[in-house]
């Protein structure tokens, strides 16, 4: 199905505002003043709540019974988003964000050897090449980190990585199922984790309205933006513009607290980012043939 050119340009925009809103996410984790479980307890419980709501009005279900009929592949899903959730917030406080965003980048390459281990997916000679020199950023990005004891933060954003990418692995396996609610799931596992932890009660109002921000704003708005408009453009596309998570999230903490990368981490995510744009326009200008996905099954007990 070929999109119009409106809708082209309004999934491009919805998918740069969910860019936008996940770009935030590292500089309010560098801002409050809780600790990481308290931090992932907080940001969870507003996300859940938030996409919960979102996703039974929308639907005209409750969310428990969109958990049902997903199965055990919307929990696996959520399993999976919970950890790299999880994460992401003790790699913020681990290492820079610079390291922790860069790392987080390679997913996609992580998806392309999973699905070519997992489901036999082919893998273009290309890829495998974008592959190569993204594996060599992130060597000299973790080398970097062992003399300054960054080194944790970085093994973290990169098991938050892996487990995205297993998360998008395991979508692409169950094509009929509506992963949506994964996500509300995911927030509710990580909140669970987070629970016996945390302490929530030392938050101050600042810091809650921060948080707030954080599991609404940043994460479930963040994810209903990107929701709506990656379906309007070629994958490829929302690749890229995707991108400005990588490239803003750095930039905000620079501007705001003045947190510098330095030059190993420079050199690493310049390797990163430079495979990623230059595999992604060559998918933009020779798009790849792509296999249609069976028609999602509409369950008896869902509304029209």
């Amino acid at each position: 199905m070929t999109a119009s050119a409106g809708a082209t340009r309004r999934g491009a925009l919805l998918v740069a505002g969910a860019a936008v809103c996940w770009s935030s996410g590292a500089l309010i984790a560098r801002l409050v003043a809780t600790t990481p479980w308290t931090t992932s307890l907080w940001r969870s419980l507003f996300a859940s709540v938030f996409l919960a709501v979102v996703l039974s009005v929308a639907r005209r279900r409750s969310i428990v019974a969109q958990w049902q009929d997903g199965g055990r592949p919307v929990a696996a899903v959520a399993a999976c988003m919970a950890i790299a959730s999880t994460c992401f917030i003790f790699s913020i406080a681990n290492t820079s964000v610079a390291n922790t965003l860069l790392l987080m980048s390679t997913s996609p390459y992580v998806v392309g050897l999973l699905g070519w281990l997992v489901l036999g997916e082919r893998v273009a000679p290309r890829t495998w090449l974008t592959m190569g020199v993204a594996l060599a950023g992130a060597v000299v990005m973790v080398s970097s980190s062992y003399g300054r004891g960054g080194l944790l933060g970085d093994v973290l954003a990169i098991i938050m990585a892996t487990s995205f990418a297993v998360a998008t692995v395991l979508v692409r396996r169950h094509p009929r199922i509506s992963m949506a609610p994964a996500a509300a799931l995911a927030t509710a596992f990580t909140f669970l984790m987070a629970l016996p932890l945390a302490t929530p009660l030392a938050t101050t109002p600042r810091d809650l309205a921060l948080l707030a921000f954080f599991g609404i704003g940043q994460f479930g708005a963040g994810f209903l933006l990107f929701m709506a408009g990656a379906r309007l453009i070629p994958a490829a596309q929302t690749s890229l513009i995707g991108m400005l998570e990588t490239v803003l999230g750095p930039v905000w903490v620079w501007l705001v607290l003045h947190e510098r990368p330095d030059a190993a981490s420079l050199t690493g995510g310049a390797l990163i980012l430079t495979a990623l744009v230059a595999n992604t326009a060559v998918d933009l200008v020779r798009p790849r043939a792509m296999v249609p996905l069976p028609a999602p099954v509409v369950r008896r007990t869902e509304q029209p």
